[in-house]
């Protein structure tokens, strides 16, 4: 739907002038006071989700403290990786808000971003943004990726296989929970849909704070571990202070 206009102001004027060629200057005034004004413009379009996000400051989430982490990743079932007989991105309806396709990717984008100031390595940048995976400062949102905490694949693996679209594509486009963070690109594709028994952020001084998103996301929507994925998230939950 788009915008409904109705302008009849110009009808208003012309019948204004016609009484006034013809009546007193007080009935005049008073047909004019009391003739009803002109419609407005009025758009009968909602505003997309993206920009409504995007008009706001979006706090990043961040997972329970490592203790309560220890507890979710103590009740999560540990299974062997189910079949990927079936995956596909598209079934996720990856990088879309409230089914209008709108750009989750622009909200995190948005959201992870960082005023760069005097004494910064992005000095001529207006904004930077922190790739947490590998310590990297970025300048430009062509070097930003978003990446799934728990990858797709790995969901669909973990028990996403057997949910419903809808919930799937609330996993994929969750900007609640921990699952979606800005990193640089270069990360982003070494990382791919590994779990951690596989891949850890090569900056060690947040293996703490991965793991506990990582859990916290596979605690949330009840996916399985695989016995080595829980031994390695259990290791960086050491790190931990």
């Amino acid at each position: 739907m788009g915008k409904t206009h109705i302008d009849l102001s110009g009808r208003y004027r012309v019948a204004i002038a016609l009484v006034a060629a013809f009546l007193p200057i007080p009935v005049v005034l008073a047909v004019a006071l009391l003739w009803p004004t002109a419609p407005v413009s009025v758009s009968t379009s909602p505003q997309p989700a993206s920009a409504r996000l995007l008009g706001q400051r979006q706090m990043v989430p961040e997972a329970p403290s490592a203790d309560v982490v220890r507890k979710e990743l103590a009740a999560l079932t540990v299974e062997a990786p189910h079949s990927l007989k079936g995956y596909s991105r598209d079934k996720f309806e990856h990088w879309a808000i409230e089914d209008r396709w709108s750009e989750t990717q622009q909200v995190v984008i948005h959201r992870d971003a960082k005023a760069a100031g005097p004494g910064t390595q992005a000095q001529t940048a207006s904004q930077q943004w922190h790739s947490p995976y590998d310590d990297r400062i970025l300048t430009a949102a062509s070097q930003v990726h978003v990446d799934h905490v728990v990858p797709l694949a790995n969901a669909w693996r973990s028990g996403a296989d057997k949910w419903s679209p809808a919930r799937r594509h609330k996993f994929a486009n969750d900007l609640s929970t921990t699952q979606l963070v800005a990193v640089s690109v270069v990360a982003n594709r070494t990382k791919g849909d590994q779990s951690p028994d596989q891949w850890v952020p090569p900056n060690t001084a947040y293996h703490c704070v991965y793991s506990r998103a990582w859990t916290h996301v596979k605690f949330t929507y009840g996916l399985s571990v695989t016995a080595k994925e829980k031994a390695a998230l259990s290791s960086m939950l050491d790190t931990c202070p």
